[in-house]
């Protein structure tokens, strides 16, 4: 949690420049660090040890690095498939009219405070990008992703970080007619015992 800057700290509000290809090192050991922080920050016992918030993404700019790259490792709302990527110079070329939020409003690991109220968000967006494989080093030609649902929030959150923007700048009170993303509930182990 040292590395990542807070709210306040210039770099959080000024524009990521694009990434030089191919990458240099330094680069590629970045984002194999930024994800590798959200697995270690979503293990229970790492995250106790060293006293890390759970992340589900973080952007480049958030560990003070102004370049245009991200990193998500979640599940989607179903608890069905997991996003791993780590995104170099991602655009955002198409999105749903649809809107979407989270139900109990959005939080950022650069940002200490509770924020009250909820963040309007594209129900799906169509991403160009290249992506970095962590294990063999390789960064792909530009693939089209669609994410949605919570995903797609994610995906969103972090690019508002690529272009110096911090959600709270987005909140609204109350969003009327827009559909929250619903989660699937999680079953505890009282629930499974019953059945058994």
């Amino acid at each position: 949690m040292k590395d990542i800057i807070r709210e306040g700290h210039p770099t959080l509000t000024k524009r990521s420049e694009n990434v030089s290809v191919p990458l240099d090192d330094k680069t590629k050991k970045t984002l194999k660090a930024m994800r590798q922080f959200l697995i270690d920050s979503q293990t229970p016992e790492l995250a106790e040890k060293y006293a890390l918030r759970p992340g589900v993404g973080l952007a480049a700019p958030q560990i003070d690095v102004p370049l245009r790259m991200l990193a998500i490792y979640t599940e989607d709302e179903l608890f069905e498939t997991l996003h791993d990527y780590l995104m170099v110079n991602p655009r955002l070329v198409a999105h749903t009219e649809a809107l979407t939020y989270m139900p109990g409003g959005e939080g950022c690991l650069s940002i200490d405070r509770e924020v009250e109220g909820l963040v309007p968000r594209y129900k799906q967006v169509t991403v160009r990008t290249k992506l970095f494989d962590p294990k063999t080093e390789t960064l792909s030609e530009d693939v089209t992703l669609k994410l949605k649902g919570f995903v797609s929030i994610v995906f969103q959150h972090e690019l508002d970080h690529l272009n110096g923007i911090l959600f709270p700048s987005r909140v609204k009170p109350m969003l009327e007619g827009v559909e929250p993303v619903r989660f699937k509930p999680i079953e505890s182990n009282e629930e499974e015992n019953e059945k058994q």
